[in-house]
């Protein structure tokens, strides 16, 4: 631990256990003890008025990373039963811009970990893979934490590659935590942008005062991730670099990037890998497999989609954006507010804490548009807004705005709809 109390000095005044905003420190009789909640915020070490608490992380001697061992740009290619999901083929197209930026003869690879997946190169070469890696065993063929942690890691630590990205499902916000975890790097979660920039991680120890920069070449050529997140509930946008550990990971939303323009008959690389795997390295056993019985909503691959807010007034304002959604093709969405409000599951919202979408069509109708919501669907083609609130920062983003009563507005959108090809077809002449 970071923190450590000297017990000859301590004299039991709990000062340090006032001062700690995270109640890390417990009294044994007159000696203050940290326990696990600490996070080496050092609040207790400036207080303490008998310099009888010491951070010890300059102690502290880790083993330095060989940064020029690691190549190479690895994108987690998730599938699910056999079939690529979306946002795979979204993160090969990124992951093959970031490996050019990178140099000429740095390449992009999927990984692939399943049983029987090698069928999905074809789709990932076509989507801008230079090559897969590859990791087959039978005991794969259900995601477990356990056995596809053990396998990537183990693959990483054989292959070093530079860049690890993985797309922020379910899986991939339980699987990437874990892989960095074992491997002492670094993870930035759910990024909207990623940059490559020479000498990033350089420039950033020169800013900052609290590193040392003392073993750092000044004429660096290396060129570090930029991986760019929202923060603070999406107020701002933090960039966060990571200087000193490899591989440079982080997870990316479904429905940030775009994919690329598939080249048919695209061939790259496969390579086999090998890494031992048995059934005790595996806790869990996955008895069966239950798929849902409510409504599958595909909000990432939708391209159209009618959401509802706060502005429905209730549960049955839904049905209408029902009905909406049917008419025009599209599926249902929602702010956060009407999940909150238990109007509509959690699997339809749209936003910083639901799904982030990009279709070519989003109709906003009754959302006011809150900076979360907006984080979640403003790289959509084109946002029709609809509210009675003539302020609404919705209005902002969108490309059409009409202030008006959506139970009036939507049922004459309706009624208009099969004129929308045209409409949409002028609409794109006049925008070329």
């Amino acid at each position: 631990m970071a923190i450590v109390v000297i017990n000859e000095k301590c004299i039991g005044c709990k000062i340090c256990v006032k001062v700690c905003p995270f109640e890390a420190i417990d009294m044994d009789g007159k000696l203050a003890v940290i326990n696990e909640k600490c996070t080496s915020c050092k609040q207790c070490v400036a207080k303490c008025p008998k310099e009888a608490i010491e951070d010890t992380t300059a102690d502290v001697v880790q083993e330095e990373t060989d940064l020029s061992a690691y190549k190479h740009v690895w994108v987690y290619a998730e599938q699910r039963a056999g079939k690529l999901v979306n946002v795979a083929l979204e993160l090969v197209g990124e992951g093959r811009r970031l490996a050019r930026e990178i140099g000429p003869d740095v390449k992009v690879y999927a990984i692939l970990i399943g049983d029987k997946v090698d069928h999905l190169t074809s789709d990932l070469f076509a989507y801008g893979a230079d090559g897969a890696y590859i990791i087959e065993n039978d005991l794969l063929k259900n995601y477990t934490t356990d056995g596809y942690t053990k396998v990537l890691t183990d693959s990483i630590r054989k292959y070093k590659p530079e860049i690890v990205i993985f797309g922020a499902t379910h899986i991939g916000r339980d699987l990437a935590p874990r892989v960095a975890a074992r491997l002492n790097t670094g993870l930035t979660a759910d990024c909207t942008r990623l940059d490559v920039k020479v000498s990033s991680y350089i420039d950033y120890a020169n800013k900052n005062t609290t590193l040392d920069t003392s073993d750092l070449d000044p004429n660096s050529e290396e060129k570090g991730l930029k991986q760019t997140r929202p923060a603070f509930g999406g107020n701002l946008m933090a960039t966060i670099v990571c200087p000193r550990t490899r591989p440079q990971m982080s997870t990316v939303r479904p429905g940030v990037m775009s994919k690329i323009d598939p080249i048919e008959g695209a061939t790259g690389e496969i390579i086999k890998v090998d890494t031992p795997l048995v059934a005790s390295d595996i806790h869990i056993e996955v008895l069966e497999v239950v798929k849902s019985t409510k409504e599958i909503v595909s909000l990432t691959d939708a391209e159209i989609i009618c959401s509802g807010g706060r502005g429905l007034g209730g549960p049955s304002g839904f049905e209408l954006i029902k009905e909406f959604a049917d008419k025009v093709g599209g599926v249902v969405g929602s702010s956060r507010a009407a999940v909150d409000s238990g109007w509509i599951d959690h699997s339809h919202q749209v936003g910083q804490t639901g799904t982030t979408v990009k279709p070519k069509i989003y109709f906003a109708c009754g959302i006011s548009g809150a900076i979360q919501h907006l984080a979640g669907m403003q790289t959509s083609d084109i946002i029709v807004a609809i509210n009675k609130d003539p302020d609404a920062p919705i209005f902002e983003v969108a490309d059409f705005g009409i202030v008006g009563d959506l139970y009036e507005v939507v049922p004459q959108i309706i009624a208009a709809w099969d004129n929308a090809d045209k409409i949409y077809a002028d609409y794109v002449h006049a925008q070329a």
